[in-house]
């Protein structure tokens, strides 16, 4: 079911927003998405300072938009009540567009376009091209820290055995970090794992569900806990999202 949000821009709006984002990075997901474009896109301007949340959420995607972009599909949003923030585009008077267009018609008599490209044309046009490629960059994607709490199914789990099997699962982005085990209780331990992932790469729902709770890692493992997410912020010195625990359980 789609998440519902009315009237963004109203005291009402923005308190449901703001406390919606407490315990949520995105709108949706572990990942910027359109969803979260969307509601950014009916706000008429910042929230302010009051509802803390909303505000570090709509800087975080601001900040996404400006650097680089936004490529989460999202699970779907509804925004009611207010319509999306468009900038609206000047038109100049009829009379003054005339008058324009006559002089462009003027001025066209004395240009040749479809004269001849010269040499020094064609050269400067291949240097410009040449330059524009070597000053090229590709887009950076954003990072996330992720801890991971990794749960055996008793205490006869060979803990060793699971720590192997978590770090033998391989994604392109995902790198797995320092660990530790942690007790539970009942003489059982749980596996306590840092991991960083390329956000546009790895999703962290598809880590858990199709790698760490299937055959043959579901042998070890019983559930796992996202114990903490936090975006690695390349112009912040400091931007925790810190999200309740949320369970994966293993049906058999």
């Amino acid at each position: 079911m789609a998440v519902a949000f009315h009237n963004v821009n109203s005291e009402s709006g923005l308190k449901k927003l703001d406390d919606y984002l407490l315990t949520r990075s995105y709108i949706t997901g572990y990942q910027a998405s359109k969803d979260d474009i969307t509601v950014y896109s009916y706000l008429a301007k910042p929230p302010s300072a009051e509802y803390v949340n909303a505000l570090r959420w709509y800087k975080h995607i601001d900040a996404l938009l400006r650097i680089s972009g936004v490529s989460g599909e999202g699970a779907g949003v509804i925004v009611e009540g207010s319509a999306p923030i468009t900038e609206a585009v000047a038109t100049p008077p009829a009379d003054d567009s005339k008058a324009s267009a006559a002089e462009d018609d003027d001025d066209d008599d004395d240009v040749d376009l479809f004269g001849e490209e010269t040499e020094e044309e064609k050269k400067a046009a291949e240097e410009r091209a040449a330059a524009l490629k070597a000053s090229g960059k590709k887009k950076e994607s954003g990072k996330s820290s992720v801890l991971m709490d990794v749960k055996p199914w008793d205490d006869e789990t060979d803990m060793k055995k699971l720590e192997e099997a978590v770090r033998s699962v391989h994604m392109e982005g995902l790198t797995f970090g320092a660990s530790k085990l942690v007790p539970v209780g009942y003489g059982i331990k749980k596996l306590q794992i840092m991991l960083t992932i390329v956000d546009d790469l790895v999703s962290v729902d598809d880590l858990i569900e199709n790698y760490l709770t299937v055959e043959p890692i579901n042998e070890y493992v019983q559930s796992c806990d996202i114990v903490a997410f936090n975006k690695i912020c390349k112009y912040m010195i400091y931007c925790p999202f810190v999200l309740s625990s949320i369970s994966y359980i293993v049906h058999v």
